[in-house]
């Protein structure tokens, strides 16, 4: 299994022409938010999806990902034994830290930040909740931008994206959907990189929905890696079924491949 995970790794870098020197990464995991559209007390990163919490699929996404040497995990403070425990018990031997988050996501993300390792030179930020990510999505994203300094998981739209006004009447052009594509995370930043961004923000009172929009607000250009849908993240009930549905035919398609072989 090992030699083939570092086969991928290999395939992966000359894919993306990304640099075959290894960069050490940390991943960012942020968890620290309410939950509150999911309409329960419990954290939404500790529902199960197909038996798994949440939270563990993610941190088990990262753990394999040939590319990250570390996990920083960002959540509410109450929710750190609960966390902890899930680590010990999927076996995530990369979680180094854990820290609270603030009083906004990109304030969380900032906490995890000034919490990496003095080794680190890209930090990859990851959403808990995007437990459909895999190892290779993580490894295509991060080796990009070890090539370009900043790059992002993301997917083309498919639909027609219309621009409305506050009254929900259309704008008179619609974007080209060729060119809108959809963010989703891991987003991986030269630390540098990310730093002078974050700061920027922090100094300037600027808030972004996503960290991508951080580095574009001080001049730089971000590269996105085509992940598909499947990376989605579990925000309402209804994300649980369809992730539920993915990870079905992920199984199917892996069974039929075992049978092939």
């Amino acid at each position: 299994m090992a030699f083939k995970a570092y086969k991928l790794a290999d395939l992966l870098r000359t894919a993306v022409g990304a640099p075959t020197s290894h960069r050490p990464t940390t991943a960012i995991i942020v968890a620290a938010g309410s939950s509150t559209r999911m309409g329960g007390e419990v954290s939404k990163q500790l529902l199960e999806v197909d038996g798994i919490p949440v939270l563990a699929r993610t941190l088990l996404a990262h753990q394999m990902a040939d590319t990250v040497d570390e996990i920083v995990l960002v959540a509410r403070r109450e929710d750190f034994d609960a966390y902890l425990a899930l680590a010990k018990t999927y076996g995530i031997t990369k979680l180094k830290r854990i820290t609270t988050g603030g009083s906004s996501r990109q304030e969380s993300v900032l906490r995890g930040f000034e919490a990496v390792s003095d080794k680190t030179e890209f930090v990859a930020i990851s959403d808990g909740a995007r437990c459909l990510v895999t190892p290779e999505m993580i490894d295509r994203v991060n080796l990009t931008a070890w090539k370009h300094d900043a790059a992002c998981a993301a997917a083309p739209v498919t639909d027609t994206v219309k621009l409305v006004n506050e009254k929900h009447y259309t704008q008179r052009n619609s974007p080209d959907r060729e060119r809108v594509w959809l963010a989703q995370t891991p987003q991986t930043f030269a630390l540098p990189l990310y730093r002078a961004a974050a700061y920027h923000a922090k100094e300037n009172g600027y808030t972004a929905t996503d960290d991508a929009a951080l580095v574009e607000a001080i001049g730089r250009r971000v590269k996105l890696v085509d992940c598909g849908k499947e990376n989605l993240k579990i925000t309402t009930q209804d994300d649980l079924y369809f992730a539920k549905a993915i990870l079905q035919r992920r199984a199917d398609e892996q069974k039929k491949d075992g049978d092939k072989a």
